[in-house]
């Protein structure tokens, strides 16, 4: 396999995600960015495990879809992250009827 072919096996993976994400996106009740993973999930839960200069973070998530393009199945049923980085959590609007 060339460069060339692997460059377009790569663009053909993150449109199809891009499209995937566009078309559940709307299923999901928070959109949470960690330092190495965007994922969508109906429930999330953050808790602050250690203080002091460099706190440790859990992220826990319930019924969530993972961004990455080299994962056969997306749609999990629960993710925990550990993490000393931001972490981005977002409510998404209400999808009206």
């Amino acid at each position: 396999m060339s460069a060339d072919d692997l460059e377009n096996f790569e663009a053909d993976r993150e449109l199809q995600l891009a499209q995937e994400y566009q078309d559940i996106a709307g299923m999901f009740r928070y959109a949470v960015e960690t330092d190495r993973r965007f994922y969508l999930a109906n429930d999330v839960q953050v808790n602050v495990l250690s203080d002091g200069a460099r706190p440790l973070i859990e992220v826990k998530l319930t019924d969530a879809w993972v961004w990455d393009m080299y994962r056969k199945s997306r749609l999990v049923p629960a993710v925990r992250v550990l993490t000393f980085k931001d972490v981005n959590v977002e409510e998404l609007p209400a999808k009206e009827i």
